[in-house]
């Protein structure tokens, strides 16, 4: 269980159980309902407290977030952890690992992986990726502990990429292009007028001959967004077989979500994150330069 404490602020003095924990805390509506039906779920000092109790400024309002009832099966599997405290875990994902089990994949996915981690410890949690990596694409993914932190932080994680193009850039650019799908049933995107708007930014950090290391940055998060859109203008990236073509020296494609900022939902405190590419775009990038 995950015990979380506040201190009601001055402005809610005077305001109910309700509005605080929903302007204040910004809890989702389906946790409140959680709370309100468990013993104790919501506590105002050391009495269970109700959502149209009146509160007033230095109230303590505690709440108690039951563990998951249900996780994805644990299987081991070595996770290079780059933060953790007891509401987040944050991993540095290799390229060929999927993020949740589907058809394709059933217990070899980072969701099987945390599980396991977390059942190691004594915890149980339900996957909670806030933000998703292709399979092929390597980085920071931030796994939220319970439903709070998740909903929290939907939307709010700023996320900086390195993409190795198949094209020289000679200077930073905007690609502003929509996204469509144009089969339902298929994950192939296209550049299209008739998709979802989608702004991609990019800085180029390193250009040779026939390649630019560059550093992206998403004003919106489509799916396969950088991927589709560097194939757009005609630059795929490395190793990307659904966009561009095979390489012999990397098996995925070259696209690594190396930078994280946000707002930590609990404690308020920024955090920025970091995580090396892996090896193969280093080697491939090593082989371009000569």
């Amino acid at each position: 269980m995950r015990v979380i404490e506040y201190t009601v602020p001055e402005e809610f003095d005077g305001k109910k159980v309700y509005n605080f924990l929903r302007g204040y805390i910004k809890i989702s509506t389906r946790l409140m309902r959680t709370l309100k039906r468990i013993p104790d779920g919501i506590m105002l000092g050391e009495k269970q407290g109700r959502t149209i109790d009146i509160i007033h400024t230095g109230d303590k309002i505690t709440l108690n977030i039951p563990e998951d009832e249900t996780a994805p099966i644990p299987i081991e599997y070595p996770l290079d952890i780059v933060y953790e405290d007891e509401d987040l875990l944050i991993i540095n994902k290799p390229p060929m690992l999927a993020m949740h089990e589907s058809h394709n994949h059933q217990g070899d996915t980072l969701a099987n992986a945390v599980s396991y981690y977390l059942s190691s410890k004594g915890k149980s949690a339900s996957f909670r990726a806030v933000g998703r990596l292709d399979k092929g694409t390597s980085g920071l993914v931030v796994c939220a502990l319970n439903a709070h932190c998740a909903a929290r932080l939907s939307g709010k994680i700023k996320k900086q990429y390195l993409a190795i193009a198949t094209g020289r850039y000679e200077k930073d650019g905007i690609i502003e292009k929509p996204i469509y799908r144009p089969d339902p049933i298929k994950t192939y995107r296209t550049a299209d007028d008739r998709g979802d708007y989608a702004l991609t930014m990019y800085h180029v950090e390193e250009a040779g001959e026939n390649y630019s290391l560059l550093r992206v940055d998403l004003a919106t998060g489509r799916t396969h967004q950088i991927r589709v859109h560097f194939a757009y203008l005609g630059t795929p990236l490395y190793g990307d077989t659904m966009y561009g073509e095979p390489h012999e020296l990397i098996c995925h494609q070259a696209l690594h979500c190396e930078n994280l900022t946000f707002t930590h939902p609990i404690s308020g405190e920024e955090i920025k994150l970091q995580a090396q590419m892996p090896e193969d775009m280093k080697n491939l990038l090593a082989s371009l330069r000569k």
